[in-house]
């Protein structure tokens, strides 16, 4: 992307302010000098947090409320509140975090989240409960600084301007409401009113909302009653009942926050969760694959072979909160005019990007594996940063490094892939997934190995670390996370060989019956030369190949029929890479193809099915998808600042 705001492009701004730079606009040790006013004694130097120290944590199991064996439901009630955790290393402060929980086991809230374990075939209720509240039950504010100048959930509004684009006469500062939040399973394949719409948020139940604000989003009450009638679930104020019928094939899916305007502060707050659905015919593998994983009732202590890993990037203020940018300056040095004195907005950044990388809610940990092998299901959980992850021997070698260990990739976002991978490393954009298999079998006892990630602390372009653009600061964001080998215990390792793994039956997708053309792009401001980008949007293309952007509130535009299998050409005119997510489908990837060239086959770990695909600069990636749940959904790049501000879309499937 070209980030020109006057003179100074974003990469060297970067540089100049940095010395070098760790990260986006954060400082990269004691001798930066940041370039804007504040940051030094608020911004923790990532390089004064000890690495290693702390123990991976693996997710437990979300307890849930009640099982109804004779309707084959499990019922779950769960919360989002706000509480302290120890992300940094013991000795440091703690951090305040949001997450969920079960209502019911006070214990269980955590960031990330506990897992929720599902079966093929058994459908999970979930009661999704607003607790954003004090103790007097008044709401919270916000944890990082709401831009109200976007279009976005908008309370304050009241019925007639909820989700919209509100109007101001002079420039406002953080909006400190009550939140709305609405959660998304990334990767289900449900109806409509349980998709988490960012237009069916809800605010908590709080006492002191006033007068005038709207409690709901604009869907909420239709999706409500839809539900009610086919359920007979009541959705009570500050809550939302969602039912997923756990029919799809078994898969690594997640669930964050989706509420509109906001989900980058509430996934960043830390509103995340993995979603692990197993059995059915895509879930026999010919051979064992490494386990146990958790479980409900799991004692202390107990040793787990697959484990979920969630990498996200995040910065710290020196008293251990979250820092999240409260000015676009922090973007690109533009001080205004902001709105109403321009089209730009005062707090929203196009992009954020930590300066220290957080795995599974701790940072830098260690894991202590056996000579074996072991599963992990890997999510890619940043607002905006792409990960390529290596396993090596020496954290600080050059990048790039050269990988001592390979990935053994059997699954993507969408379940099992036709046959296992074997890759160096792992390119994922967030949100998405990449289910491994790792084979400690052949090192010996005592060896320390590294995940290190050669990804840029920038926008993704394409291209290789080290020669189309430079890999992640290798003393702070180019390090994940550590294993250490250790002696084994009694247990013996019954797995075989990930390359003679033979995976479940795979059946792709037949023909499709429409080609439809969409495309991504970036508007700088109107008013102000050379400032931008002010808003990042998806729009259309003709046969001519005519590009119209178009917002969240523009009609629809993408409305497949019902059953139809379609082939979506996306239609990047931007200088970055993108990845594209579409609600309640999985997709296989068609090909890709640039200006002059040939179309190249999907990448071998893209083989199965997605629901997240890298859309590369100035190129066109085809997807190829059945729509088969009637309803209203929505369709965004997955970079979180980008859909909070105009990247996101709605479809339809049938008729309107």
């Amino acid at each position: 992307m070209s980030r020109r705001t006057q003179m100074a492009t974003r990469r060297q701004f970067i540089k100049a302010g940095l010395g070098g730079g760790t990260c986006l606009f954060l400082p990269a040790g004691p001798a930066s000098t940041p370039a804007w006013p504040g940051f030094a004694s608020r911004v923790l130097d990532p390089t004064a947090i000890d690495k290693y120290v702390t123990e991976l944590a693996v997710p437990s199991v979300m307890p849930w409320a009640e099982r109804d064996e004779a309707g084959h439901v499990d019922h779950y009630t769960i919360g989002v509140r706000q509480f302290r955790q120890q992300i940094l290393p013991a000795g440091m402060p703690a951090t305040t975090v949001w997450g969920y929980g079960s209502t019911r086991h006070p214990g269980s809230f955590a960031y990330p989240s506990c897992t929720v374990e599902a079966t093929f075939g058994r459908a999970i209720q979930v009661t999704w409960v607003n607790q954003l509240l004090d103790r007097h039950g008044n709401h919270l504010p916000h944890l990082l600084p709401v831009d109200p100048t976007l279009h976005w959930a908008n309370p304050e509004g009241g019925i007639s301007w909820r989700d919209a684009r509100p109007t101001f006469t002079s420039t406002p500062g953080p909006y400190t409401g009550p939140v709305p939040i609405v959660t998304h399973l990334h990767g289900g394949h449900n109806t409509q009113e349980s998709d988490g719409y960012p237009e069916a948020w809800y605010l908590p139940r709080a006492s002191d909302i006033p007068d005038g604000y709207a409690r709901v989003g604009s869907f909420y009450e239709q999706f409500k009653m839809i539900f009610e009638d086919q359920f007979h679930a009541a959705w009570e104020p500050g809550t939302a009942v969602f039912q997923y019928a756990n029919q799809e094939r078994a898969a690594t899916s997640w669930f964050h926050d989706h509420a509109l305007g906001v989900t980058r502060l509430n996934v960043y707050a830390g509103l995340a969760g993995f979603y692990l659905l197993r059995g059915g015919p895509a879930d026999l593998p010919s051979g064992v694959l490494p386990g146990p994983a958790p479980k409900i009732g799991d004692p202390p202590g107990r040793h787990y072979y697959e484990i979920p890993v969630v990498i996200q990037d995040r910065s710290f203020s020196t008293d251990g909160s979250l820092f999240y940018p409260a000015s676009r300056a922090s973007f690109d040095h533009f001080t205004g005019p902001y709105i109403p004195g321009s089209d730009i907005s005062p707090i929203w950044n196009p992009e954020f990007f930590g300066n220290t990388m957080v795995t599974n809610g701790r940072t830098w940990p260690t894991l202590s594996v056996e000579p074996r092998r072991y599963r992990l299901r890997f999510l890619n959980g940043c607002n905006a940063r792409f990960l390529i992850l290596k396993i090596v021997t020496d954290p600080m070698a050059p990048r790039p490094a050269a990988p001592v260990l390979p990935f053994w990739q059997i699954g993507s976002e969408g379940g099992f892939l036709p046959a296992p991978v074997q890759r160096d490393q792992l390119l994922t954009a967030p949100a998405e997934r990449a289910d491994v298999i790792v084979d400690f079998t052949s090192i010996p006892v005592g060896t320390n190995l590294y995940l290190v990630n050669e990804g840029p602390d920038e926008p993704f372009k394409g291209g290789k670390a080290g020669t189309d653009f430079q890999p992640a600061a290798p003393g702070t964001t180019g390090q994940v996370m550590k294993f250490t080998v250790a002696r084994p215990l009694a247990t013996p390792d019954r797995t075989i060989p990930p390359a003679q793994l033979t995976l479940p039956p795979f059946e792709p997708l037949g023909p499709a019956s429409h080609t439809r053309q969409v495309s991504l792009q970036e508007q700088n401001s109107a008013v102000l030369r050379g400032v931008g980008p002010r808003m990042v949007m998806l729009g259309t293309v003709d046969r001519h190949g005519n590009r119209t952007p178009m917002g969240w509130s523009d009609p629809i535009t993408e409305n497949p029929a019902l059953g139809a299998t379609e082939i979506w050409e996306i239609h990047n005119s931007t200088k970055d890479a993108h990845p594209i997510h579409i609600h309640e489908v999985q997709f296989q990837v068609v090909d890709r193809q640039t200006a002059g060239h040939s179309a190249r086959p999907p990448e071998p770990g893209e083989s199965g099915f997605k629901d997240t695909v890298i859309a590369y600069p100035h190129a066109i990636t085809r997807v190829k998808a059945t729509f088969d749940r009637a309803g209203q959904y929505v369709w965004h790049c997955h970079m979180l600042e980008h859909e909070d501000n105009e990247m996101m879309r709605p479809y339809r499937v049938g008729p309107p």
